[in-house]
């Protein structure tokens, strides 16, 4: 079992958690916000997979946008965390399967979280002008980077975590996009990481 000390968050902050994943598991049967296979590993593939984005983006910060959020990852992870730290301001979860909408903001509304729940098409809605952004299982990085150049303020940074064939994505990305990145290694898998990735334009 993972431990609030494993998460770097308080035993308030590990209490919220739990409640969200009960939910979670209460859910999931009934609209699959998760493989039925990694549900038995949430607390690592999940939970904490998303809780270290938290520790690689620049903090304090307004705005965190995360796009194709699902059943909350990292979002809902991120927002549960911003009530112990005062940061961000607001996640905003952009889903757009209205079920899946509901569950965010079933959770949202239980957990008193500093989130709001956009329930439309990624491409559709006004831009988000966010000081970070993520999206995680969501899209290769050539179209998550398209989505960057959409919803990204000029100085925010995009969280993307990627698998091992991340330095095709990025390779393939740079043909089409002008971006500066940093890779960090992920803590849960050996092979994955995560791209903080900037200045996103147009080649």
């Amino acid at each position: 079992m993972i431990t609030p000390e494993a998460l770097d968050v308080s035993r308030e902050t590990f209490a919220r958690l739990e409640a969200y994943a009960a939910l979670l598991e209460k859910w999931n049967p009934k609209i699959n916000l998760v493989s039925r296979e990694s549900l038995g590993d949430l607390w690592v593939r999940h939970i904490q997979d998303s809780a270290q984005l938290y520790a690689l983006a620049p903090n304090p910060c307004k705005i965190w946008a995360d796009l194709g959020s699902g059943g909350g990852f990292p979002g809902l992870v991120i927002a549960i965390m911003a009530l112990e730290h005062g940061t961000p301001a607001e996640v905003i979860l952009v889903e757009s399967d209205q079920r899946k909408a509901t569950f965010l903001r079933t959770v949202i509304r239980e957990l008193s979280l500093p989130a709001r729940v956009i329930c439309d098409r990624i491409e559709r809605i006004p831009p988000l002008n966010a000081d970070v952004l993520s999206a995680r299982a969501l899209a290769d990085l050539t179209a998550l980077l398209g989505f960057a150049a959409q919803h990204l303020a000029p100085d925010g940074t995009a969280l993307f975590p990627k698998g091992v064939q991340w330095e095709k994505e990025l390779q393939a990305a740079q043909s089409q996009w002008n971006f500066t990145y940093h890779v960090d290694k992920s803590l849960t898998e050996t092979g994955p990481v995560i791209l903080s990735v900037k200045g996103v334009s147009r080649v």
